[in-house]
């Protein structure tokens, strides 16, 4: 599903890292072709390439000329660490401050992260 809070060709970037990290499409294997991309989609095809040069551009996909596009090699773990990385931007440093602000000391913050998770 896409995200339409998001450019479409970020989201068509998104959905293929999403298929990395869960497995869909191994390091080294391919990916699908821009024209599969847009009408499994239901998007314009320039969309689909445009989400898919996102991912060429940030070392994520890697083109074969004249057989297609392939997961680059490192590439899950590289996604991996930048999506932690941003999960601690958008997330835990707000978590943080907000905490700070309440008065709720690190301890008390993780207490509360645990009994959450048992939940």
């Amino acid at each position: 599903m896409l995200d339409d809070s998001k450019p479409l060709f970020v989201s068509v970037a998104e959905q293929i890292e999403d298929g990395i990290l869960d497995g869909s499409y191994q390091e080294d294997g391919p990916v699908p072709s821009t024209n599969e991309l847009a009408a499994f989609l239901r998007i314009n095809p320039a969309t689909a390439g445009k989400g898919l040069g996102l991912l060429v551009d940030a070392g994520v996909l890697i083109k074969r000329r004249g057989i297609g596009m392939f997961v680059a090699p490192g590439a899950a773990s590289a996604l991996r660490e930048r999506r932690k990385s941003a999960f601690e931007d958008q997330f835990i440093a707000p978590l943080l401050r907000e905490a700070a602000q309440l008065g709720i000391s690190p301890a008390e913050l993780a207490d509360m992260i645990t009994k959450e998770v048992a939940r």
